[in-house]
């Protein structure tokens, strides 16, 4: 069975305003495996980026847990957990949120700061995760000479700078247009199907949302049962070498000849 890399246990979130509580999410259970693409749908003020910020140790809930890569991290102290922050997550914004200032490849070097990475290993870390995302020959450009789809393939190659245990995006594509938009998905599930990584997406599009493993539904702040499997379930399934027939990626013995995997 694959291991949790990410557990939330009845979690809460009240904002008060004045005499009035606002409750953004309710009793919210979670678990994502090492591995995983999920998609998290709902309209806006649906809770979405709420949840997410407490899946990211930007924000804590008021009632409940947030286990992330084993830690339970609900009240590790600020001064410790902006290193979690560091090390175990990766984050992808809608607008994207490089520095103007800096080159591509610097950018992407930036969360490598404060690690015992030394620069020349810093410089190749980059170039590669920058030649990964398909910038290659880019890596001097600053972000006004980029176009919207290459900021955010800089963004992406920055998210996964210190191999973090989850990335999780926040309307990746919002910002993009329609042909753009379907390039990043499918350089997030290529990334997820060849090198493991962990991926949570919030989105409001439905059509991006299907281009991941699984669909989850947030509505007034709650997780609906209800899920839907996306087409890189089907891309993720193995095949069995005794009969060929497709099966999930966690099978021990095939499903059709019953022979072990």
């Amino acid at each position: 069975m694959s291991e949790l890399v990410l557990k939330t246990e009845r979690l809460d979130k009240v904002f008060e305003l004045g005499k009035q509580k606002i409750r953004a999410l309710s009793d919210v259970n979670l678990q994502v495996k090492k591995g995983d693409f999920i998609s998290i749908m709902g309209p806006s003020g649906s809770g979405k980026t709420t949840l997410l910020n407490m899946l990211g140790c930007l924000d804590r809930p008021t009632l409940g847990k947030v286990i992330l890569d084993g830690v339970d991290v609900t009240n590790v102290p600020e001064k410790n957990l902006y290193k979690i922050r560091k090390h175990k997550v990766g984050f992808i914004f809608q607008t994207f949120n490089l520095m103007p200032y800096l080159s591509a490849i610097e950018n992407v070097e930036l969360p490598m700061e404060g690690t015992r990475k030394s620069k020349d290993e810093k410089r190749k870390r980059a170039h590669e995760l920058l030649n990964t995302v398909g910038l290659s020959g880019r890596e001097k450009h600053s972000p006004t000479r980029l176009s919207a789809g290459e900021q955010q393939r800089v963004a992406i190659a920055r998210a996964l700078a210190n191999n973090p245990a989850i990335v999780l995006a926040d309307e990746p594509t919002g910002n993009l247009d329609k042909k753009t938009k379907y390039e990043i998905i499918r350089l997030l599930g290529k990334l997820n199907i060849n090198q493991g990584t962990t991926v949570i997406m919030v989105t409001h599009d439905s059509h991006i949302a299907t281009h991941s493993e699984k669909m989850l539904f947030l509505s007034d702040g709650k997780l609906l049962a209800k899920e839907k499997k996306g087409t890189l379930a089907t891309e993720k399934m193995l095949k069995c070498p005794h009969c060929g027939q497709k099966l999930p990626e966690d099978a021990e013995y095939c499903l059709h000849c019953g022979r072990k995997l």
